[in-house]
């Protein structure tokens, strides 16, 4: 299936097919605590981060996964992913970060995102058996987005 198709497909051109969450906080209709914005990627806080601090990149037009990424669009889209990286160190004092991705398998929202993470030392986080945290409110995962937007 051609990636156009895909997109098609995924956004909800028939009346059953169900919306893109992910297109939708692009868009601005699905509320998101926002970490990145720019031209062609838009990076939030994760619903059921992994750690706090837990941001999801995506890019602004709808592609399903990774070998569906057009070849001009790799490299800037990359780049911000190191970018929210550095920014994890920088902005909640991380010894490191975990970044990873899923296609098709295990990828809980047809759409591509990259997980960054913020990983210290001892954590609790061991393969792929990943306990989840959760923000105390909504102004604590707002300054979360706002430490890790200062930062980049």
């Amino acid at each position: 299936m051609a990636s156009g198709a895909r997109h098609n497909a995924r956004m909800g051109d028939s009346a059953s097919a169900k919306p893109c969450l992910f297109c939708e906080i692009v868009k601005g209709e699905r509320p998101a605590h926002l970490v990145l914005d720019s031209a062609d990627a838009v990076a939030f806080l994760d619903a059921r981060p992994l750690f706090k601090g837990h941001t999801l990149l995506v890019p602004r037009e709808h592609i399903e996964t990774l070998p569906d990424l057009p070849e001009h669009m790799l490299g800037e889209f990359f780049a911000h992913a190191r970018r929210l990286a550095s920014a994890m160190e920088a902005a909640l004092g991380a010894a490191g970060s975990f970044v990873a991705m899923n296609n098709r398998v295990s990828q809980s929202v047809p759409h591509l995102h990259v997980h960054v993470v913020p990983r210290n030392r001892k954590d609790g986080l061991r393969g792929f058996f990943w306990p989840r945290h959760t923000y105390a409110s909504d102004s604590e995962a707002a300054d979360y987005a706002a430490r890790l937007r200062a930062a980049l």
